[in-house]
C-alpha cells in the first residue's frame, strides 16, 4: 500500500470519534487533509463547527462548506483530530513539520480527547529523527539558536517560511529524544521561544496508523 493510502485509510478511521452536532479541533497536514475530506463527506452537515489550526486548515473545512469559529467563542474542545511527524510508543510526537506547532499545540490543550492520525512510518523508537521544530520571536533567533546548540542540538532557520502567528521556525537537527517531556520543558524557558513542536506534556490519546495490513490503533498507557 502507498503511503497516501494509509493516510487516507487512518484519516477515514478517525470518523468514528466525531460525534453528530460537536465542535471538534482539526489540524494540520496531508493526513488531515484526507480527515477533512471524509468529514465533510461523511459527518459534514452532521457537526456544528470546527475550531482549525491553520489557515490552510481554514480554507478546506469551509471549502466543504463546514463552519470554522474561534476557539475563544467555544472554550473546551472534546476532539482534536491532527496528524504528527513522529510518535512514539508513549504517544508523545513530534509536529511542526507543516509549521502550524503552536496553534496546533493549543487546540490540543483544549481537547478532552487527541486523536492522532499517521501511515506507520511515523512510528519510531526514539523521536529525533525528524528535525524538531521550535516556533521562535524573529528578534531573538540568534539568541535562541545558541541556546538549543548548547543542548546539543543543530538548529536551522527554515528558509522562506512566516508562521500564521508571524514568527521563524528553527528546525533541531540531530537529536535523540530519550526524555520528551524533559526537553520539551527545557526549551519552552528559553527567553524568545514561542513553541516547540514536542507533544509530551500533552501527548495523544490515541493513535491510529495505516499499514499494508489496514488500520492498527494505540492507545495512551
Amino acid at each position: 500500500m502507498q503511503p497516501e493510502d494509509k493516510k487516507r485509510i487512518a484519516a477515514a478511521a478517525a470518523i468514528e470519534y466525531v460525534e453528530p452536532d460537536s465542535i471538534i479541533g482539526v489540524g494540520t497536514g496531508s493526513t488531515v487533509n484526507h480527515f477533512i475530506d471524509s468529514l465533510a463527506l461523511k459527518m459534514g452537515a452532521r457537526i456544528k463547527a470546527a475550531v482549525s489550526s491553520s489557515e490552510a486548515s481554514t480554507e478546506r473545512l469551509r471549502g466543504h462548506g463546514i463552519k470554522v469559529v474561534d476557539l475563544n467563542e467555544v472554550g473546551r474542545l472534546d476532539l482534536y483530530v491532527d496528524g504528527a511527524d513522529e510518535s512514539n510508543s508513549q504517544l508523545q510526537l513530534i509536529k511542526g513539520g507543516g509549521g502550524a506547532l503552536t496553534r496546533e499545540k493549543i487546540v490540543a490543550a483544549a481537547s478532552d480527547r487527541f486523536v492522532c492520525i499517521a501511515d506507520d512510518s511515523k512510528l519510531v523508537q526514539i523521536l529525533g529523527a525528524f528535525p524538531l521544530p521550535v516556533e521562535v520571536i524573529p528578534m531573538a533567533r540568534e539568541l535562541v539558536a545558541g541556546e538549543l546548540r548548547a543542548l546539543g542540538a543543530d538548529p536551522r532557520l527554515r528558509n522562506g517560511t512566516v508562521t500564521d502567528n508571524g514568527n521563524q521556525i528553527l528546525d533541531l537537527h540531530g537529536l535523540e529524544i530519550s526524555d520528551a517531556l524533559e526537553l520539551e520543558t527545557r526549551i519552552n524557558q528559553i527567553t524568545g521561544v514561542v513553541c516547540v513542536g514536542l507533544f509530551a506534556q500533552r501527548p495523544a490519546d490515541v493513535l491510529i496508523l495505516g499499514t499494508d495490513q489496514g488500520i492498527v490503533s494505540y492507545t495512551a498507557d
